[in-house]
């Protein structure tokens, strides 16, 4: 069976879609449709995994006090990481807005089974850190998809993870890979907002592409 034909237009949308989707951390707090955001981790199924080991596991974070003690956690790894921000960063720091915790409908945490059994193991003996790249290839297609619907998505990455799992109350082998807020964007940008506010500047291939 011939597989589906993409034209140049999609070929374009397609650029597009990878151009504006930005790691979002200013949400209106508009409510995400329960439907939408089924749809959205249906879509997220299809990504790909090592052995096709499936091995991500999101939990859906709806209790006002576990988002409170997530927020809590990430304030306080905020904190303990300026230590290790260059002195000249370190203003640009405190000002930036890294997290949509508050306004952000929608709280995701996504978790690496690493004891998963589906994949029978297949591509991971010498590399098992596959496990946590699969995820986040999931990760990726839920923000693609998210952004052709409307919806913006930011990573929270200032957390410590075993205390995130243990908040969570998640199994033995689950490490937390992602944190993730999902929501309607207070605005749209093609540029990074790292990028606007000078924290860092994107680099073409030939600044990161070796040939041998």
């Amino acid at each position: 069976m011939p597989g589906p034909s993409f034209d140049a237009r999609f070929a374009e949308q397609f650029g597009q879609l990878l151009e504006w989707r930005r790691d979002v951390r200013h949400f209106k707090t508009d409510p995400v449709a329960p439907a939408l955001l089924e749809e959205l981790l249906a879509l997220t199924a299809l990504a790909p995994s090592v052995g096709l080991s499936q091995p991500w596991r999101f939990v859906l974070v709806q209790d006002p006090g576990l988002r409170a003690a997530v927020l809590e956690d990430f304030e306080g790894s905020r904190a303990e990481a300026e230590a290790g921000i260059p002195v000249e960063k370190r203003g640009a720091y405190g000002r930036a807005k890294l997290e949509g915790l508050r306004e952000a409908p929608v709280h995701l945490a996504a978790f690496t089974d690493t004891a998963t059994h589906q994949g029978h193991g297949l591509g991971v003996f010498s590399m098992p850190e596959c496990l946590h790249y699969s995820t986040v290839m999931a990760v990726h297609t839920l923000w693609l998809a998210a952004q052709l619907r409307g919806l913006g998505m930011g990573w929270v990455s200032i957390l410590q993870p075993g205390a995130i799992a243990r908040r969570l109350g998640v199994p033995p082998g689950w490490e937390l890979t992602a944190y993730l807020c999902l929501g309607t964007p207070a605005f749209e940008s093609r540029r990074p907002e790292l990028e606007s506010t000078g924290w860092e500047q994107r680099r073409p291939p030939e600044g990161w592409l070796l040939r041998r």
